[in-house]
């Protein structure tokens, strides 16, 4: 049976992250209007608290599993900011990728580094098998020489490498596509780019430029070097990161629409418009009724992340569950935060307070790891069988 009650231990967690996550809101608004800048990794007045993964520790089984935790922890974090969470660790996209596809080896060797994922290009949004970058062995070198662009890589400047999607034989298709690392400092590698955004602006965005970029045979991703005639080959144990990563998408969209609520609810309470939980719909203002409504859609949206990442605990496959998580959670992000912006007015769009900026930061949760329209496709197919050629 699923549950996800909280334990005592688990509440605890939850409430020291979110006290941290409300020192992170005291620099959100400057790391928002200098994006030029990083947000440091740790804050002064919260040096002290402990990283929330190690209050984990010593659990049993009526504390929530790990899975269903770093969803809550996540969202608690981006509950405070978004760019100015605590960065600890390694969990760049690239990180995830290595986790799941990188050989023993090459977990030891690059798994303490901080990775981004490099996957779209000029030409190549969420159609990843359409990836132009190329990847050509120089046997008698032993090395593969990597060539093409990549724009909008998250973490792009500040990581210290980055897992490079490209393809050795484009005739291949999905199957000719493999992942590469490459850490910077790499003759050939080039970060040409820092963009400037609508939203997360502290959360650096990259574009990359490899020419005639050299690097060693053994950086291949799990170093098959096969190219299957049938199926997609490595390209889908690579799009198994996604399984767990675009849960966690939606929780930080979720965190952020969860502050945009709360925020709204205690403003509309200072003015005297409170929810009446013992009255009928037809009772209560549209203002209180709109509270309630946006309050089941965040919480409808959360419990299908937790379930999506109970499964995977349970060592079931969720992919399926994943990209409902990820197409409810990041229309949810987007809406609720919209609709709280709308009952405020012109308190919601006020640069005195963050909710015009949690507006703006939720907006790429329904876009990046694949967007809102390419996750319906992807039930489309899983539910209705139907084949990418019928849905494309």
């Amino acid at each position: 049976m699923i549950d996800f009650t909280l334990s005592e231990k688990d509440e605890k967690v939850l409430a020291a992250v979110r006290e941290e996550a409300l020192v992170c809101r005291k620099y959100a608004r400057y790391y928002d209007e200098h994006e030029e800048e990083f947000a440091p990794d740790t804050l002064e007045e919260a040096k002290d608290f402990k990283n929330p993964f190690a209050l984990l520790a010593k659990r049993d089984d009526l504390d929530s599993s790990m899975g269903v935790m770093s969803m809550l922890v996540t969202a608690g974090q981006t509950w405070g900011d978004y760019t100015v969470r605590m960065r600890r660790g390694t969990g760049g996209l690239g990180n995830a990728a290595l986790r799941a596809s990188g050989s023993p080896e090459q977990n030891s060797r690059w798994g303490s580094k901080t990775l981004a994922m490099a996957i779209t290009e000029p030409g190549c949004g969420s159609d990843s098998k359409a990836v132009q970058t190329s990847a050509v062995l120089d046997a008698a070198r032993n090395e593969w020489v990597l060539n093409g662009e990549k724009i909008f890589v998250t973490t792009g400047c500040r990581a210290e490498g980055v897992v490079v999607w490209a393809t050795i034989d484009k005739a291949a298709g999905r199957a000719g596509i493999k992942s590469f690392i490459v850490m910077k400092g790499t003759p050939g590698f080039e970060v040409t780019h820092k963009e400037k955004k609508l939203g997360i602006r502290a959360d650096d965005t990259a574009a990359y430029v490899f020419r005639d970029c050299r690097i060693p045979r053994d950086h291949l991703l799990g170093g098959d070097e096969s190219i299957p005639k049938e199926g997609a080959g490595g390209f889908k144990g690579v799009m198994k990161t996604f399984n767990m990563t675009r849960p966690a998408v939606a929780a930080i969209g979720l965190g952020i629409a969860q502050a945009a609520l709360d925020f709204t609810r205690d403003s509309l309470a200072a003015e005297g418009v409170e929810v009446d939980w013992n009255a009928g719909p037809h009772a209560r203002s549209a203002a209180q009724q709109e509270l309630i409504e946006i309050e089941a859609d965040i919480e409808a949206a959360m419990l299908d992340v937790l379930h999506a990442v109970w499964l995977s605990g349970e060592a079931k496959p969720n992919n399926l569950e994943a990209s409902i998580s990820k197409a409810k959670g990041g229309e949810i992000a987007r809406t609720a935060t919209q609709r709280c912006l709308a009952l405020l007015g012109s308190l919601g769009i006020s640069q005195d307070h963050l909710l015009e900026k949690w507006f703006r930061d939720c907006r790429i949760t329904d876009i990046y790891e694949g967007t809102g329209q390419i996750q319906r496709l992807i039930i489309a197919r899983d539910i209705l069988g139907y084949s990418a050629a019928e849905l494309s």
